[in-house]
């Protein structure tokens, strides 16, 4: 069956319901509840989310090390020899940095920009020193940790994309990405989504797509060696159809990209009260505590059918994302 799922590429685990930083382009600090996943949830999933060839677990938020046992939730995912990456805002990691290089294979970070903007961005006082002073924590205990980054562009960084990408640098990343800022979807804890006013705080204006357009070119050609020496994760083709046409199409000026996705075949998100969900865009299949299993969650009849009617490239939801994604399912999986 095409769209039954057997294998789970990536599963994305919310274990905390906060943030400790402010972002502009977020609404997840604003949920003060402490709600968590607990290590007992965990324990209690591991062995079914095994059967299921989980590759990756990605733990997300919001920040996970705000988790008052995060060592106890990755505990039974590392004894089952599931690689985890950890998304982190960075304030926490120099804190935790034992914990970090012991349990993960990768900590992804955002990165808003140079220091000052990033710091504006995040609505921390010094935020970049907290991000620069936790990753070189890590790498002293563990020289070969991986380090990834990832920019979300919007109106209030832009203009320093150049600067982004020597920031990186400074950090030492080994991997940095750019994405366009998702405005129109209730994730991130946006519930009934943002108004018209709170999108156009965020995205590009479109008397400004100039601009941007200029300010693209200006990375591609001052930071060349970081696209062809693979630091920058895609091609300025890409870049410039994924950034510059995505608030194209926000303003009607132009289509969407074309969106190329399996994720609903390919991953799962679990959010802190047990909710799952094909990604983080779509809505929910339905709650683990509910039913003990993903597996029962990701294949009960009306999960199936809900994958089997979709159709990514037109579905007004999956043209509008920033996150779509092509991951490895088994043959015969997915769409066809």
């Amino acid at each position: 069956m095409p769209h039954a799922i057997s294998q789970i590429a990536e599963l994305f685990i919310w274990p905390h319901a906060g943030c400790n930083h402010r972002c502009i382009s977020c609404d997840i600090w604003q949920d003060k509840s402490r709600r968590e996943l607990s290590a007992e949830d965990i324990e209690r999933w591991a062995e079914d989310w095994e059967r299921l060839g989980v590759k990756e677990v990605i733990l997300t938020g919001g920040e996970p090390l705000m988790h008052r046992d995060l060592s106890a939730v990755a505990r039974p995912l590392r004894e089952r020899g599931i690689p985890l990456v950890l998304l982190s805002t960075g304030l926490l990691l120099k804190k935790h940095a034992k914990q970090v290089v012991e349990d993960y294979e990768v900590v992804l970070v955002s990165l808003d920009g140079p220091p000052e903007v990033h710091d504006s961005v995040r609505r921390v006082p010094r935020a970049f020193d907290h991000l620069k002073a936790g990753l070189d924590a890590l790498r002293e205990l563990r020289p070969d940790i991986r380090v990834a980054a990832r920019c979300t562009v919007h109106r209030h960084n832009y203009r320093h994309l150049a600067e982004t990408v020597r920031a990186a640098r400074e950090l030492g990343v080994n991997r940095l990405s750019f994405i366009p800022a998702d405005v129109t979807s209730e994730a991130f804890n946006r519930a009934g989504g943002w108004d018209a006013d709170r999108q156009g705080d965020l995205v590009v204006p479109a008397d400004e797509l100039s601009e941007l357009e200029a300010e693209l070119e200006r990375m591609f050609t001052e930071c060349a060696d970081e696209f062809d020496g693979g630091i920058v994760k895609e091609t300025p083709d890409y870049v410039r159809t994924y950034i510059l046409q995505y608030y194209e199409g926000f303003h009607r000026r132009a289509e969407y990209p074309a969106v190329t996705c399996n994720l609903p075949w390919a991953s799962a998100v679990i959010e802190v009260d047990g909710t799952v969900r094909p990604c983080f865009f779509q809505e929910a299949y339905g709650n683990l505590h509910e039913t003990g299993s993903l597996d029962a969650v990701i294949n009960s009849p009306q999960a199936v059918r809900w994958r089997s009617e979709l159709d990514v490239a037109n579905d007004p939801t999956c043209r509008r994302c920033v996150c779509f994604n092509t991951l490895e399912v088994p043959e015969g999986v997915g769409p066809q």
